[in-house]
């Protein structure tokens, strides 16, 4: 749910005032709420009017850009912790181009909102709110080029000019933990990097160091600020990958009683659920969820229906309930979708191929979700679907809960 929000705009010739006008603090908070319990239309209702309130305000932008950002990804389907759990670094990857109103939407907001916050630091250099604006704005352009452009070494220079300017904010302003955000963000990717290219980061001025990346990012998410949500969900990502999912599910759990409407939350719970092995808590949350889904007239992210019913059906198939599953896991290939989530039901199928003692069936399955999700970039659905090539599946029993 790549969840996300930051920066941009509003030419003036002198640096605006250090403090954004109360009111358009109050409409960019209530955007943002609007925007977490997936109520785009609001929440750019709210934004535009932060920005009137205050056109002197980069925050107002950058919530503009941010929004245009978080529909580019609604409509290409990158909504999911499973989006994010691979390869960190894969360059290049080939995106379809963004809609052009959208992608205007961002950059001129995020252009603008750099202006006004390099304004600022030009009258304020010693100023840390000056230094955070400048930060988040090259920060958003760093992320833009890394998930929308598919270009993940493309924003490099970027990123380094993110990385020090929230270290000056720290500097100048050890309380502002909302810079912890772009700072634990890098230092968690730096650490995941190989030891050649961890070493070439070093040298760039990027630091590293995984506890590190997560202290920062839990004091983000325990300060107060447009960043806040943000940061737990950077969280969540990071605690899936390490498998500390009782955390994962503590920070969710929290989220999803604070937006009741964003029904991708009950997804990724379940999902961290069948991830856990709490196989019965999965298909029980994941079925409520259904629920939301098919009763929400708003509009679905690209693909959502098919991820929906994938993910039930991979609890099924783990639960045993095997024609129930090959219902949700046929229902999912049936409607338009992300490549490796087609490759993830192929390989769900193959599973209960092998149940039902068709072997040869099986393999043709697993090969194709194999590809499948070579196509996408799913190193973790390739590497299940080998995975039951190699043996074939048998079942499997439930995870017992941990304390």
């Amino acid at each position: 749910m790549r969840v996300v929000l930051l920066i941009v705009l509003g030419a003036l010739l002198l640096a605006p005032p250090a403090a954004a006008n109360p009111r358009s603090v109050e409409l960019r908070k209530a955007g943002f709420i609007h925007a977490y319990n997936l109520d785009h239309d609001k929440a750019l209702a709210a934004f535009k009017a932060a920005i009137e309130a205050d056109p002197a305000d980069p925050g107002a932008y950058r919530a503009m850009a941010a929004l245009a950002w978080l529909n580019l990804l609604y409509r290409r389907g990158s909504v999911s912790v499973d989006d994010y759990l691979g390869s960190m670094t894969q360059p290049n990857v080939k995106l379809r181009t963004p809609p052009p109103e959208l992608a205007a939407q961002f950059h001129t907001n995020v252009d603008q909102a750099l202006k006004l916050a390099e304004a600022r630091l030009r009258a304020r250099p010693d100023d840390a709110d000056a230094h955070y604006d400048v930060g988040a704005a090259v920060g958003q352009i760093a992320g833009y080029t890394a998930t929308v452009d598919g270009k993940v070494f493309g924003g490099f220079t970027a990123a380094r000019r993110a990385f020090d300017e929230h270290e000056r904010v720290l500097a100048l302003n050890p309380s502002r933990r909302d810079a912890g955000l772009i700072i634990g963000t890098y230092r968690y990717i730096v650490a995941n990097l190989n030891i050649v290219m961890r070493w070439m980061a070093y040298v760039a001025g990027f630091g590293g160091g995984r506890d590190r990346a997560v202290e920062a990012l839990e004091a983000c998410g325990n300060y107060p600020s447009d960043v806040q949500t943000e940061a737990k969900l950077a969280l969540v990502l990071i605690y899936n990958r390490e498998r500390r999912y009782d955390d994962a599910l503590r920070i969710l759990t929290g989220l999803r009683d604070s937006y009741r409407q964003n029904r991708l939350l009950w997804l990724e719970i379940g999902a961290t659920q069948l991830r856990a092995g709490r196989v019965t808590e999965a298909l029980a949350t994941l079925e409520a969820g259904l629920t939301m889904f098919e009763s929400d007239t708003r509009p679905k992210a690209y693909g959502e229906g098919a991820l929906w019913y994938v993910k039930r059906g991979s609890a099924r198939v783990a639960a045993g309930q095997t024609s129930q599953a090959r219902t949700d896991l046929e229902q999912s290939l049936a409607l338009e979708s992300r490549d490796w989530v087609r490759g993830r039901a192929h390989t769900e199928l193959g599973k209960l191929l092998d149940l039902a003692g068709k072997r040869a069936d099986a393999k043709a399955a697993y090969t194709k979700g194999a590809g499948l999700c070579r196509l996408d970039n799913d190193p973790l659905g390739l590497a299940e679907a080998d995975r039951w090539l190699q043996s074939a599946y048998t079942g499997t029993k439930p995870a017992p809960r941990r304390q």
